[in-house]
């Protein structure tokens, strides 16, 4: 007992200070006894509850936050999965029987006789066919396949040399014995080969939320945090404006509430609205990420600075260029400068200054060719841009497209992130355009399911496809090609022609010069990749790189041969007076005139003059492409194999960072590769392609979760005629439909 009072104004003070002793002695804890009769009332100062005694930690900034140790998931450490055996791994082929490999860790010679006899027990115990395909099989025979029988023991008998042993013991499954593999003590290397066969999993606890579970239940308008975040931006804003608040509630949460609803706006102003809070900055495309980083720009309200972007349409369908625009003039308009590397022809023509630069590309530009406003380059014959502005010049269209025959891919029950369980039936042979609104779910079902898919199935890859049900037809398909834009080579060491095959052409005419041969020099003397001909200083780098440790590091020229990646003696061997090291500094331009009568290098060579690369020299560094010359690079060593008439190419988005001189040229080359029988399809928002297009399928309508359905399907004349389609709209003004 602390104190006794009887309640009235005077006792203010000596309540104040009783009730600060009371918490003091008590550890926080009070006892309120309010006369007889009337009612007791247990009091805390600390954020529990009095009856099970559940406490939480002090509501601040930080505990909402996976990246301090005081809001993460303590299971997860705030990472939202946990890698775990995935059965779409162990089982990567559903077509394949359970007695011919099904079972991804127990196929081939590494899993010895033991496991194929344990699947035909199993198969005993189960009633179930070895040789019928693992789809085709019964979930119940499925599912004890791979997670066990429960309680009941199943007999597996087992050959030692002519003599059979039958042991009955309980089946855990094949994740069971597996997972028991994973385990501690057992060897490094076998935990290494089981990694194979893990993704990442939600995490239990938070379910992969990231936070901890004090954080996860204060909410607002019935939302926690994470549920909030998980929401498209535009639902987010539809939620923060439909709060509704308390006076007082209104007056703590005004400010906050305006400065959040802004940069929301900000992201919508840039056609980002589909993209949900929580997505991972691993997960977006280029073009995607510079917009973030521009609606942070417009935010912050600056006033005098210089603003510098490089293609900020990447990614964006026609229909959002508009917006990006407006974003662009609000720069401007409060007092800045915005500089626009740009091809898109919407973007050019609301430029308030023009500067064009070429004439050609490499070594044929590098001069201003015109500048000034729009119309003042569409008037100067000399500025190629000019040309298709003004239309002088045009992207043409084909003079017949070609029609889908019989054969054709079909996939049915695509439904990865957001598609709405959709059939995707490609045609064989054609050019197919894959269109839409950005977030519509294009990526996801052409490389996350489709060439994932044909990739599992027809080359082994290991990378499991996106959800879906059956494909069928790839009978009529014997290879498919990825041609993205990843980089060729991450050293200098990786050039244009290592890549392509053309080095080694090379290398064998200089090994047949007649002064090579009098000194014994084989082809394997003209490469900087091996001991004998290169430069030992540079070790064939022609650059030596110096660690400045915190600062980064820095290139410079190798002294001993000046940057040419020969030794002396080598660099003595002449073709026409050229040494190798010469070659490797030749445009692909000069060196196809140079090298005109060897047909064993020219023909790769026309290759990369045809796909417009003209300008690069053949010794040029990787590291130092584009995504777009990296792409195109590729395109040019398919061209230059032997074409079987089967194969399905799949490019997303080639022409970033391309002229409409250099489109024209891009589909030349893709046509040549239909011409030859086989499939391209390609991910594309460029009008000039999708006008150019065979058969076009539209997703849509529009981009996240209003997203995942195919809104139209067929030529550019059909699909600019379907008034659902926004690329449709886009298309009707470009065919004058």
């Amino acid at each position: 007992m602390v104190d006794r009072l009887v309640v009235n104004p005077s006792v203010r003070g000596r309540l104040t200070e009783s009730i600060e002793t009371a918490l003091r002695l008590a550890e926080g804890l009070l006892l309120l006894d309010v006369g007889p009769g009337r009612y007791e009332q247990l009091l805390s100062e600390r954020n529990a509850c009095l009856d099970c005694g559940v406490s939480l930690p002090e509501i601040e900034p930080r505990l909402f936050s996976f990246n301090s140790p005081h809001g993460a998931c303590e299971a997860c450490s705030g990472l939202g999965t946990r890698r775990e055996l995935d059965p779409d791994r162990v089982v990567p082929d559903p077509g394949r029987p359970l007695g011919r490999g099904a079972i991804e860790p127990w196929r081939g010679r590494r899993a010895g006789h033991y496991y194929a006899q344990l699947l035909a027990s199993l198969a005993r115990h189960f009633d179930a066919d070895l040789e019928a395909p693992w789809r085709d099989l019964p979930k119940r025979v499925r599912d004890g396949i791979l997670y066990g029988t429960g309680g009941d023991e199943v007999a597996f008998a087992f050959d030692h040399g002519g003599r059979t042993e039958t042991v009955k013991r309980r089946w855990d499954g094949v994740m069971g014995e597996l997972e028991r593999r994973r385990g501690p003590g057992e060897p490094d290397a076998a935990q290494d080969e089981l990694a194979r066969y893990e993704s990442p999993r939600p995490c239990p606890e938070c379910e992969g939320s990231r936070l901890r579970p004090e954080a996860r239940h204060v909410r607002v308008a019935g939302l926690g945090i994470h549920e909030l975040c998980a929401l498209p931006i535009a639902g987010a804003i539809d939620v923060l404006d439909g709060l509704s608040l308390t006076a007082t509630q209104q007056a703590i949460a005004d400010r906050i509430l305006r400065e959040i609803g802004e940069r929301l706006r900000f992201l919508c102003d840039v056609g980002l609205d589909y993209l949900t809070l929580d997505r991972s900055s691993a997960s977006l495309s280029g073009g995607e990420g510079q917009r973030i980083r521009l609606a942070t720009q417009v935010g912050s309200s600056l006033v005098g600075v210089l603003y510098i972007l490089d293609e900020p349409s990447i990614g964006m369908h026609a229909r959002d260029t508009a917006r990006l625009l407006a974003t662009l003039f609000r720069l401007r308009d409060l007092g800045n400068s915005v500089i626009v590397v740009e091809h898109d022809e919407a973007m050019i023509r609301a430029a308030d200054w023009v500067i064009d630069m070429g004439p050609g590309a490499g070594i044929h530009g590098g001069t201003v060719v015109a500048e000034g406003g729009v119309e003042e380059i569409e008037s100067d014959d000399a500025s190629l841009t000019g040309h298709y502005l003004s239309g002088r010049r045009a992207v043409p269209l084909p003079a017949q497209r070609r029609r889908p025959g019989k054969r054709a891919v079909r996939l049915t029950g695509c439904r990865e992130h957001n598609l709405k369980d959709i059939v995707f039936e490609l045609p064989l042979g054609l050019f197919t355009v894959v269109t839409g609104v950005s977030g519509s779910g294009k990526s996801t079902l052409v490389n996350d399911i489709f060439q994932r898919a044909l990739a599992q199935r027809l080359h082994g890859a290991k990378e499991p496809p996106g959800r879906f049900e059956r494909i069928q037809g790839l009978e009529h398909v014997d290879k498919v090609i990825d041609v993205n834009q990843a980089p060729i080579g991450r050293t200098p060491r990786s050039n244009p022609v290592t890549y392509t095959g053309v080095f080694d052409g090379i290398r064998k005419l200089f090994a047949q010069v007649p002064e090579a041969r009098v000194r014994g020099y084989g082809a394997g003397r003209f490469s900087f990749n091996v001991k004998g001909g290169r430069c030992e200083s540079c070790q064939g780098d022609g650059i030596l790189r110096i660690e400045m440790h915190f600062l980064p590091d820095i290139f410079v020229t190798c002294e001993a041969c000046g940057g040419r990646r020969y030794n002396r003696e080598t660099l003595e061997i002449a073709y026409k007076g050229r040494s190798i090291a010469d070659l490797l500094d030749m445009t692909v331009e000069e060196a196809l005139a140079f090298l005109e009568n060897v047909p064993s290098v020219s023909r790769p060579l026309r290759t990369l003059h045809e796909v417009g690369l003209d300008y690069l020299t053949l010794g040029q560094p990787a590291t130092t492409l584009s995504g777009g010359e990296a792409q195109r690079i590729k395109l040019a060593r398919e061209l230059s194999r032997r074409a079987t008439g089967r194969t399905v190419y799949i490019l997303d988005e080639p022409t970033t960072g391309l002229h409409f001189a250099d489109v024209e040229k891009l589909l030349g080359v893709l046509g040549k590769l239909v011409d030859l029988g086989n499939t391209v399809l390609v991910i594309e928002h460029h009008l000039d392609v999708i006008k150019t297009a065979d058969h076009v399928i539209d997703l849509g309508p529009e981009g996240g979760e209003r997203g995942g359905a195919i809104v139209a399907i067929g030529t550019p004349e059909e699909i600019a005629r379907d008034p659902r389609s926004h690329t449709g709209r886009a298309l009707a003004a470009v065919l004058g439909a």
